[in-house]
């Protein structure tokens, strides 16, 4: 590839395992058909002058920060595991799975000596995020073995390990493993990350900007739908009484001098007590639409 070619095409991370199925989904909410083989670690998606690479999470934002890949999504957690020096354009938790947002927490089995971090002073603590765990011991003044784990951290207390340090959406897996709660180490959600010298390169720069745009307009739009409606003009005040403060809705006229369109974008659990109280205040032909994008 010439470097003018390398100048326009933009090389993007999507993170392997839990948060692939998510990440497609959001990037085809924001008008990308994100299309990831079985066997391939190149996805296809249908902008010429993207060049899709998948990469598990962990090791996302270290080839951002070497500049291998221009940008990528990551977790925050794994930003902070590597201590990459990379740009952070933006959250992107989403009431989607595995796009919430996550804890990492030290937990040690239920009746055993371990209350608090200072109580592991000189102990054995298992991860997956030794970097974090370091940092985290360091700033309460505990010295302790920190071991890396390979997976099923959880079973390891009490005799692989005196506590450990994983990571946690519900807490099912540590109480079905009678593991206690010590310290909330880290709250994690999805992050868009970029390098900084792609952002130096202005067509780089412009069509990332543009990308995370569109993300964000996708997650913007998950939570709310647009709700349409006719009102008669002297029902106007009391439908927008009705409709939520932060509603700011569009009043149209119609071929009937006697009605107007109402149109506003709420949040879609609101709907189902909004509906009965439009229609008991005189609101007519409600329609609610889905919404795949909003550009605040």
């Amino acid at each position: 590839m010439s470097k003018q070619e390398d100048e326009q095409s933009l090389r993007l991370g999507i993170p392997k395992g839990s948060l692939q199925e998510t990440t497609r989904k959001l990037f085809a909410h924001a008008g990308f058909n994100l299309r990831i083989s079985g066997r391939s670690y190149y996805p296809d998606i249908d902008d010429p002058e993207i060049q899709c690479i998948l990469i598990r999470p962990q090791e996302m934002a270290r080839y951002v920060d070497k500049g291998v890949l221009d940008c990528a999504i990551t977790g925050q957690d794994w930003l902070l595991e590597n201590n990459a020096d990379v740009a952070e354009l933006a959250d992107l938790q989403a009431p989607w799975p595995n796009y919430g947002m996550v804890r990492w927490v030290m937990a040690a089995k239920e009746g055993s000596p371990f209350n608090s971090v200072k109580d592991l002073q000189g102990k054995r603590i298992a991860t997956e995020a030794v970097g974090m765990t370091q940092r985290f011991l360091a700033e309460h003044g505990v010295q302790a073995s920190v071991e890396f784990s390979w997976g099923a951290t959880e079973v390891k207390p009490p005799i692989l390990a005196d506590a450990i340090v994983d990571v946690s959406e519900t807490g099912s897996s540590l109480r079905a493993n009678n593991l206690k709660i010590l310290h909330v180490v880290l709250e994690s959600t999805p992050r868009f990350i970029a390098n900084h010298r792609a952002l130096e390169n202005d067509w780089k720069r412009k069509k990332i900007e543009r990308m995370v745009m569109l993300l964000k307009g996708a997650i913007a739009a998950a939570t709310r739908v647009l709700l349409a409606m006719n009102v008669p003009r002297d029902r106007i005040e009391a439908i927008l009484h009705i409709l939520p403060a932060l509603a700011t809705p569009t009043v149209s006229t119609l071929s009937d001098p006697n009605w107007v369109d109402v149109s506003t974008v709420v949040k879609e659990k609101q709907v189902r007590d909004l509906i009965p109280q439009l229609y008991e205040a005189g609101a007519r032909g409600v329609i609610e639409l889905p919404i795949n994008k909003i550009i605040e």
